[in-house]
């Protein structure tokens, strides 16, 4: 029996204590007969929570994250939370593209939850199981510190939590018994039609592509996006449950993250083992490739991917399988592919700065720029995870090594590349201001000025084999000639030497 696709959908705008316990929910969610997807959009302004966001990635499978072009500030304090006409229509606007994407990529459901919410195992099990198109878990919270405990979930108008009918005209006192009626009813385990939900809901594919959505009703002035999508459910034709199985735990203030250890031990049955660990900074191995599928590419990503967290791969205008050997060669390490459909191949500051902002979104605790003809020699894992966890430097350097066969290194006047140390490694500090050599050609791998930061350099090194080949020397040698032509960039005398038949050659020593 197959099992239903399941897209879980948040868009987050957290602290990091809250939306780690929320993470840490999700990541324990039953699969027996679900197949579950992730699709966080992050509106994150603390980079700790970006971080938690694709440390999640890097540990689930199947997590879709897709960054927030917004710069809003959310207010919330011991009190309660702050919302304005933009911050709700911005997040009906982010609703609005997971509906749409969970229908374009045919999910059989698709779950939209808010990231202060911590689930049973058994919800999303649970709720597809009861075979309705749009139904929400019910969930508790105090609005007000001093108030009393109130479903998420009404039966009419904005958050009418009593039977009303139409034209009924009721005494305080039996307003009071009937509001009383409905929450005591909340409290026991069934599904309730009703009139009005949100913040933990599932959408059936029936409800996905009949057009439900949290868009805003121009003539309706009801407050919030989720009383516009339960009216126009509603108008179209569907009925709203809510359920009261599993209702999850909601913290709505810092103070609620006390309760969530007790939480989990109630929905795990048993007690939840905090490991501290120390903290492992994300690797992110950042590279430009262009038709390498008869080159080095396939060896240097397996080479490197078991010591990387992240890649960020531009693939410049490939016509072979450059790109699906990335796909083949990244297979269980998390990675972005940004095609360019025409080459940048001819003003490299182009393209380096393109690979620079792609790799600089996903938000990196440190940046390899590595080159797809370059190889760190072995026991690099290891010097790199001492390096990164080095507070002291943001910057490290090492020796590269000209390969012109496969066993040695060319070194004479015009080739002594290793003795000098270039930046391969950099700790990414989003407040520093990056500035580039603008050169179309040899402009540097990374900003020119990132030597101004604290930095240091490693005895390991690093092998290239971009010249290891006759025809690739040829075709650079070529290369340069067309893009330099007048030895602005470069040295006319070290271009004349690529084709020298008598190098000199060392043999490469482990």
């Amino acid at each position: 029996m197959s099992k239903n696709k399941v897209l879980i959908g948040s868009p987050i705008h957290q602290k990091p204590e809250i939306l780690s316990e929320f993470l840490y929910s999700l990541g324990h969610l039953n699969q027996d007969d679900t197949e579950l997807s992730f699709y966080f959009i992050d509106d994150n302004k603390d980079p700790e929570s970006t971080r938690l966001l694709y440390e999640f990635q890097q540990k689930a499978k199947r997590v879709k994250i897709e960054r927030s072009s917004y710069s809003d500030v959310y207010v919330k304090d011991h009190s309660t939370h702050y919302w304005n006409e933009h911050l709700v229509w911005k997040v009906a606007s982010f609703k609005d593209s997971m509906i749409q994407y969970a229908d374009q990529q045919g999910f059989d459901y698709l779950f939209l939850v808010d990231s202060d919410l911590l689930l049973y195992p058994e919800t999303i099990s649970h709720l597809v199981k009861q075979e309705k198109d749009i139904l929400s878990e019910v969930f508790w919270t105090r609005w007000q510190p001093d108030s009393m405990e109130q479903p998420q979930v009404w039966l009419s108008d904005e958050y009418t939590q009593y039977q009303k009918g139409r034209g009924d005209q009721l005494s305080d006192e039996e307003a009071t018994t009937r509001f009383h009626e409905f929450i005591s009813q909340m409290k026991v385990p069934g599904v309730y039609e009703v009139g009005g939900l949100g913040a933990c809901t599932l959408l059936s594919r029936k409800a996905l592509q009949k057009g439900v959505g949290f868009g805003q009703i121009y003539n309706l002035s009801f407050w919030g996006e989720d009383r516009h999508f339960c009216i126009r459910a509603a108008a179209i034709g569907f009925k709203l449950y809510a359920d009261t199985h599993y209702p999850p735990y909601h913290i709505y203030r810092d103070t609620d993250l006390e309760g969530a250890d007790d939480f989990f031990l109630k929905a795990h049955k048993k007690t939840r083992i905090r490991i501290k660990s120390e903290y492992k900074p994300k690797l992110t191995l950042s590279m430009i490739v262009r038709n390498e599928e008869n080159r080095f590419l396939k060896e240097v990503l397996e080479h490197h991917a078991s010591c990387i967290d992240h890649a960020v791969i531009i693939n410049d205008g490939s016509t072979d399988r450059t790109l699906e050997i990335c796909k083949e060669s990244l297979s269980d390490v998390p990675y972005v592919i940004v095609t360019n459909e025409a080459s940048k191949f001819h003003n490299e500051i182009e393209l380096r700065k393109q690979q620079w902002e792609e790799t600089i979104a996903t938000n990196p605790d440190w940046i390899l720029s590595l080159d797809a003809d370059e190889f760190f020699e072995d026991g690099f894992c290891e010097e790199l995870n001492k390096l990164m966890h080095n507070k002291e430097f943001d910057l490290h350097s090492f020796r590269l090594y000209d390969f012109w066969n496969e066993t040695h290194y060319r070194e004479d006047h015009m080739w002594r590349a290793h003795h000098v140390f270039r930046p391969f490694l950099l700790k990414y500090r989003p407040g520093f201001s990056y500035k580039w050599k603008e050169t179309a050609l040899h402009c540097g791998r990374m900003p020119e000025n990132v030597f101004q930061l604290p930095n240091a350099i490693s005895p390991i090194r690093v092998k290239h084999f971009g010249w290891s080949r006759e025809k690739d020397r040829l075709e650079k040698f070529k290369r340069y000639l067309e893009l330099d032509s007048n030895f602005h960039y470069g040295v006319k005398e070290q271009y004349e030497s690529i084709l020298d038949p008598h190098p000199n050659l060392i043999e490469w020593k482990d």
